[in-house]
């Protein structure tokens, strides 16, 4: 079992940046793809960002590509997503998930945070 909790969220203005963390406990977390999906009310669960279990892989949504970066470090079983240039369609609960695939869909994730809540006002 992989427990995932996920910190750094908040209020901010358009423009400014948010440093997510996913901090995961129980087995580690180094065979695992991980990701970093969000969902805005009453909208789907999307996909915004993933990274291979070496770390050598990324992945973006084109939305958010040039302005969020995602790293992990397996010593400490942690997960980053930096979020740069924020914008208003940004907000949503942003969920950190590990998962045995490399794929976008997050059907594709076994393991899920509780998620943590973004605002970004215009």
């Amino acid at each position: 079992q992989v427990q995932l909790v996920e910190s750094g969220g908040g209020l901010v203005q358009a423009g400014d940046s948010l440093r997510l963390s996913c901090a995961t406990s129980g087995r580690i977390v180094s065979p695992y793809h991980m990701g970093w999906f969000r969902q805005a009310p009453g909208k789907e669960r999307e996909f915004v960002a993933r990274i291979s279990p070496s770390g050598g892989m990324t992945y973006y949504t084109d939305s958010v590509k040039g302005r969020f970066t995602i790293s992990r470090d397996n010593a400490k079983n942690t997960v980053v997503l930096q979020m740069n240039s924020l914008k208003p369609e940004d907000t949503a609960v942003y969920y950190c998930a590990a998962g045995s695939y490399s794929r976008n869909d997050p059907a594709y994730y076994n393991y899920w945070g509780q998620g943590t809540q973004v605002t970004v006002s215009s």
